[in-house]
Formats: C-alpha cells, sequence, structure tokens
C-alpha cells in the first residue's frame, strides 16, 4: 500500500475515524486504524463493535493495499506534521509516515484480525448539516450520563413524515426539538434511542462542514439496530439502545400554564451565575416571580446569601420556585432567542422554558422542561 495526500486532509481525516478508538479496547485490534487504499481513493475506518466512523479520500501515487495500525499513535502524529505532502506506504509489518525531514515507523496489527464495519441501507431522510448539529446540542444537554442507567443516556429519534422530533431526558429535565427535513418516504414512522453522546459528537464535527446528513436505520430487535449518518465522504454507524421501558416524560408537559414570566435569556444567565457562586453544590436557586419582576436568591439566612433583581413582564399570582442552577443555566444556553417565557402550573409541578419574541409569545421548535426543588420558605 502506498499514497501521498495533503498533510491538512490527512489530518482531518484520521482525527474524524479516531473518535471512536476506545481507551480500553476489549481487543488489541479495536484500538487499530485501519488504511486501505483501492482504485487511488483512501478509506480510513475504525471500529469497536459499538461505534464506527469511516471517511473516503482521493490520494495520489497509489497503490492497493490495506494496513492496521494504532489509531491514537497515528492521530497524534497526523496533528504534528508540517505544512509539507505526506508520503505513507506499508512495508511488511510496518507503515511508513514521510513529511518533509521527519520519517516514522509504526508497527501494524493482523489486518485479518480487524472486524467487518457494519454497513447502512438506503437513507430514510436528509438534514441540513448546521441544523441538525444545533437540535442534537439543544437536547443532549438533558441527557443523562450515568452509565448504570444506560436507558436515560440516549437521545430519542422520532420521525414522522418531514418532522424529525429528538428529545432526551435525565429524569430531572427534558429537552425537546422538532426541526423538518427532506424524507425519502413520507409514511415512515421511526422511534429509535441513540447514544447521546455518539451522536452529539458526531452532529458537532459534521455540522461546521455544511450540506447534509443522511439518516439510516437497520431493524432487529430492541437494542440490536442500527443508525447511520453520512455526509459526503464521512459515515458513522451507531448502536441503538433499547427504547422498551423509556419514561413518559413528555405527559409532564403542561398544557396550559398559570404563571408566566417572559425575560432577556442573557440577563437572567449573568444573574444565575452570580447568585450560584454562594450556594452550596446541592442548594437551589430560587425565582421569585411578581409583578413587579424577577428575583433570583440563593443561601439561608444563617450562611452566605446573595440575591439580585430583574425586569421581567409576569402575568399570575406571586410564587417562589427553586431549580438546580447547573440545569437551569444548561436550558436557557440551548433556547436559541433573546427572550424566553417560564411557564408555571405551581411550584412542585414541571416548569417549560420556551424561547420566545419580544412580545412574549413563545416560538415553537424547542422545548426545555425543568423538574423544581423543594424550597422552605
Amino acid at each position: 500500500m502506498r499514497f501521498t495526500i495533503d498533510p491538512k486532509r490527512f489530518a482531518e481525516a484520521v482525527a474524524w475515524t479516531a473518535k471512536s478508538i476506545p481507551t480500553r479496547p476489549a481487543l488489541p485490534v479495536l484500538a487499530g486504524l485501519m488504511l486501505r487504499v483501492s482504485d487511488a481513493r483512501l478509506t480510513l475506518s475504525t471500529f469497536d463493535y459499538e461505534v464506527s466512523h469511516e471517511v473516503t479520500l482521493d490520494v495520489a501515487g497509489a497503490s492497493d493495499g490495506a494496513c492496521l495500525v494504532s489509531g491514537r499513535l497515528v492521530n497524534e502524529i497526523a496533528k504534528a506534521l508540517p505544512a509539507k505532502r505526506v508520503e505513507v506506504s506499508s512495508a511488511g509489518q510496518h507503515l511508513e509516515l514521510l513529511c518533509g525531514a521527519g520519517r516514522f515507523t509504526l508497527p501494524a496489527m493482523p489486518a485479518e484480525d480487524y472486524p467487518t464495519l457494519p454497513t447502512t441501507p438506503f437513507p430514510v431522510g436528509a438534514v441540513d448539516a448546521s441544523a441538525f448539529a444545533a437540535a442534537v446540542a439543544r437536547v443532549a444537554v438533558a441527557a443523562g450520563r450515568d452509565d448504570a442507567l444506560p436507558l436515560l443516556t440516549g437521545i430519542r429519534l422520532e420521525i414522522a413524515g418531514d418532522r424529525l422530533t429528538m428529545l432526551a431526558t435525565d429524569r430531572y429535565r427534558l429537552g425537546l426539538v422538532e426541526i423538518s427535513w427532506a424524507t425519502t418516504n413520507p409514511d415512515a414512522r421511526i422511534d429509535a434511542l441513540v447514544p447521546a453522546k455518539t451522536l452529539h459528537d458526531t452532529a458537532k464535527t459534521l455540522g461546521p462542514l455544511g450540506g447534509a446528513v443522511a439518516l439510516s436505520f437497520t431493524g432487529g430487535r430492541p437494542g440490536e439496530g442500527l443508525l447511520g449518518l453520512t455526509a459526503g465522504p464521512r459515515r458513522t454507524t451507531t448502536r441503538l439502545l433499547d427504547p422498551t421501558n423509556y419514561p413518559p416524560m413528555r405527559n409532564l408537559l403542561p398544557a396550559t400554564a398559570l404563571h408566566q414570566a417572559c425575560f432577556h435569556v442573557a440577563t437572567l444567565v449573568d444573574a444565575v451565575k452570580r447568585v450560584a457562586l454562594v450556594a452550596e453544590r446541592t442548594a437551589p436557586i430560587v425565582l421569585t416571580l411578581t409583578t413587579d419582576g424577577l428575583r433570583i436568591d440563593a443561601g439561608g439566612t444563617e450562611q452566605a446569601h446573595a440575591s439580585e433583581t430583574m425586569d421581567a413582564t409576569y402575568a399570575g399570582t406571586d410564587l417562589s420556585i427553586g431549580f438546580n442552577p447547573q440545569y437551569l443555566l444548561d436550558g436557557l444556553s440551548q433556547v436559541g432567542s433573546p427572550h424566553a417565557v417560564l411557564s408555571v402550573i405551581d411550584p412542585h409541578k414541571p416548569a417549560v422554558i420556551d424561547p420566545a419574541d419580544v412580545d412574549g409569545h413563545a416560538i415553537p421548535g424547542y422545548r426545555y422542561m425543568l423538574m423544581p426543588i423543594r424550597i422552605s420558605r
């Protein structure tokens, strides 16, 4: 195997594929990066039986062949190469990289032991890459991070015709976003649970590249299917989680609210950050809603205390409601508009944050539901 390639293209391709290399692989070959050349096209791939990444590039001076080497080592080398053409070749049990005055010789792993990457069927539809990345980020903040509860570490994808809905929850909050997309089958109805970290990392990388992301699904028993994401020469597959027993958190979204406050998002974010400085790790911050505006409090009478007021348009009776400050900030960071509306039924039931226009009218497309923390007054 032999090829020549621009160092920047090579580094970007290696970085993309190296994303799925496990820190502690079950088998040594799963720490490898497969380089395969065929018909003057280089394919780089990694696979750990859960997630695969693959990219195909045109190369010069190519001769066919394949070589499997340490993915993390190639990634570190590729990032450090000077801005000169890279010559890569395999000979025997080694891979050699030449770039300028530098020469790197890496031991090869047995390529015949490397698992075959999964294939993806015809896409169900495609969505703008930047819109997809933004939508995933908006719900990923609410996904669980406890691997002991894998069900809650996923993002649920619900496809119905030209609407793509994503939601995630860790039982204490819920992020829900709905976007339009170009479907290949208007009658398609799909409900899949995707690992949030993989989906977020992949979408975050694909978003700035522009273009569209095509989504493919394979069936199987719950928890055994695959999601395929294809954007130009890049392709990712990830195993789906078992959606059985996923909590029906959407049912908690209130149809109406007795109390609504419209506020400037950046002003509240800054105030919460300042006031939360005196709060203990598990202590809530308290929002007090009145017709005079919004007051943010943290701390108690016998410890450090902070309070700040800000303008807000409020409809309802006076009330106080407590929230985990970080959970509140996570939701506010994804509102995506200068103003938002906080809707509350009562201080002991879930509250909802919606993006809003300057007049306080909710803008559809994103909702963030947050469970309150009981406070004593």
